[in-house]
């Protein structure tokens, strides 16, 4: 799994049919210290995510055992919006410090 923060939305009219109703994020990951880093992935949101959170990412078969995501041709979903994360005792990352 990987931290990443959403930065935008993917709409796309044109799709495989099995990805009708699927809201897909675009997101910048983010390494272990809290920096942003210069990469990008595209995800399918399931938990509800918006622009702006920091969220967690399952990547690869991982991202179709998600229920109603088996026959999806997904590489990449997004199972969770993160609250805090901390790393040897040291506040990385907060929710409601970033909406202050």
């Amino acid at each position: 799994m990987q931290i990443a923060k959403v930065r935008g939305t993917v709409v796309s009219t044109q799709k495989e049919p099995t990805l009708r109703g699927v809201k897909l994020l675009l997101l910048q990951l983010v390494d272990e210290n809290g920096n942003i880093l210069p990469e990008y992935e595209v995800a399918a949101d399931i938990v509800g995510a918006g622009v702006d959170e920091w969220v967690l990412i399952t990547r690869g078969s991982a991202a179709r055992q998600i229920v109603g995501n088996e026959q999806r041709p997904l590489d990449a979903a997004v199972v969770a919006i993160i609250d805090t994360i901390y790393v040897e005792d040291r506040l990385i990352y907060s929710k409601k410090d970033q909406y202050r």
